[in-house]
């Protein structure tokens, strides 16, 4: 039986290159997917490509696609590999000429194609209601991009277009896992069960090293081995959609019964209705057996039809964060600390910034579960970090944090300020017959 072997080169953005470049020189792998995209990172690439027409894709598709093109292709006595990334971001054309560039540079023969049809903004109307209560018409100018969740369809037109690298933006991240495995076996759009499997692989793979021990690791607790060389995860999966999770050998970190069922839960509100755009997954009665270090064998995943709206992830920008920290140390570092506050909130409010919320804590005391810590640390941060509506507010949030130089109280030293806009996200649901996938290249 034919058995597929997909990898996962990337869980988010800014991930680490070396475990891809291992996945594609060692992992013999058909398939080696970046899931590059969060809630937030499209919109922000929709800021950048405002800026530069030519941008909006991923700041690291260039370094990883320089890395690993060499190995993309066909070459004697290896599997045929094969790339597919959401690195397009708000910009999968502009992406996809990017590395065909690479590819011409290093001199492999490639097909490259983009799958676009994600940004639905022009499809959208002023009085469509958000999940934050807001309409879109109340946003006004303050709108800054609307992207559907696609599905397997583009990728698949790409791959049956007999594409080397398939570079999408807004696309579901286990569908980025799902379309590799329907092509290759067949599978029917709504062959519910196999559908069901085939998400499961992608859900355990597309935050890649989490699932190979990184975010499961914690010291004396949970130890994993070699962290720092953390091997990124790949999948053994069969044409029934039956599939074992492994790593390339040797590489650091560990993949068990234990991480999986960690990644299995993760990000899942409903393990019986996982909500995907190609099937309504069920997870409820999933199981992992160890088959052997590092290689565990997932199964017991159903799936039901698919939802009939898509989930639209809409930017916005919603005001200015200021932000000023200062650091204290020695004996009393925590009372001259607190005195610090008290001081910046007093100045904030004598001469009138006008905030919307603000945050003033002390980082290592209370800044995650407040005024608890009994201990007096020899050294301690100020953070005071506030929303504003106006850049020029937001300004002054860490120009009186840096005053704290000279103006007391004693001790304060390595001081920090940055102000940055905020793009907020919110979602409404949009008929999926509203929105049109197709390829390009």
């Amino acid at each position: 039986m034919k058995t597929l072997r997909i990898g996962a080169g990337a869980g988010y953005s800014g991930d680490r290159i070396e475990p891809a470049v291992e996945l594609a020189e060692q992992g013999d792998l058909d398939y080696l997917v970046f899931e590059c995209l969060a809630e937030r990172t499209i919109a922000l690439a929709q800021q950048a490509r405002i800026s530069d027409p030519a941008g909006g894709y991923d700041p690291l598709l260039s370094e990883r696609m320089h890395r690993v093109l060499p190995f993309v292709g066909r070459h004697p006595g290896r599997r045929r590999l094969r790339v597919i990334t959401n690195m397009g971001a708000a910009n999968p054309v502009s992406a996809a000429a990017e590395v065909r560039r690479i590819a011409n540079e290093l001199g492999v023969n490639l097909k490259v194609v983009a799958v676009v049809g994600d940004d639905v903004l022009q499809a959208l109307r002023p009085e469509q209601l958000l999940d934050n209560g807001q309409t879109l018409g109340a946003l006004g100018e303050r709108l800054v991009s609307a992207n559907a969740y696609l599905g397997v369809e583009g990728i698949l037109e790409a791959l049956r277009a007999d594409a080397d690298v398939v570079i999408t933006g807004r696309v579901a991240d286990p569908s980025l896992f799902l379309a590799p495995q329907m092509f290759e076996f067949g599978w029917a759009a709504d062959d519910w069960l196999r559908l069901g499997r085939g998400t499961l692989v992608g859900h355990l793979l597309e935050c890649a090293g989490q699932v190979s021990g990184g975010y499961f690791a914690d010291p004396g607790c949970k130890d994993v081995d070699d962290l720092a060389r953390l091997g990124f995860p790949l999948a053994e999966v069969d044409a029934d959609g039956n599939a074992l999770i492994t790593k390339v050998a040797g590489s650091g970190g560990q993949v068990s019964r234990a991480t999986c069922s960690e990644q299995l839960i993760y990000e899942v509100h409903d393990p019986a209705a996982y909500l995907t755009p190609d099937v309504t997954a069920d997870f409820s009665r999933v199981g992992f057996v160890e088959e052997g270090i590092d290689r565990v064998r997932a199964q017991g995943a159903d799936g039901r039809a698919r939802p009939e709206q898509l989930k639209v992830s809409v930017g916005y920008l919603d005001g200015w964060i200021g932000e000023g920290q200062m650091s204290y140390g020695g004996p009393g570092a925590v009372a001259r600390a607190q005195l610090a506050r008290k001081v910046v909130l007093k100045r904030l409010e004598l001469t009138g910034v006008k905030m919307q919320d603000v945050r003033a804590e002390l980082i290592g005391m209370d800044s995650l579960h407040g005024p608890r810590s009994t201990v007096e640390p020899w050294e301690v941060r100020l953070r005071v970090a506030a929303r504003c509506a106006d850049r020029g507010d937001a300004v002054r949030v860490g120009n009186e944090v840096e005053t704290l130089y000279t103006n007391g109280p004693a001790g304060g030293g390595g001081a920090s300020k940055s102000v940055r806009q905020v793009v907020a996200v919110a979602s409404l649901l949009l008929p999926r017959g509203d929105v049109k996938p197709r390829i390009e290249g």
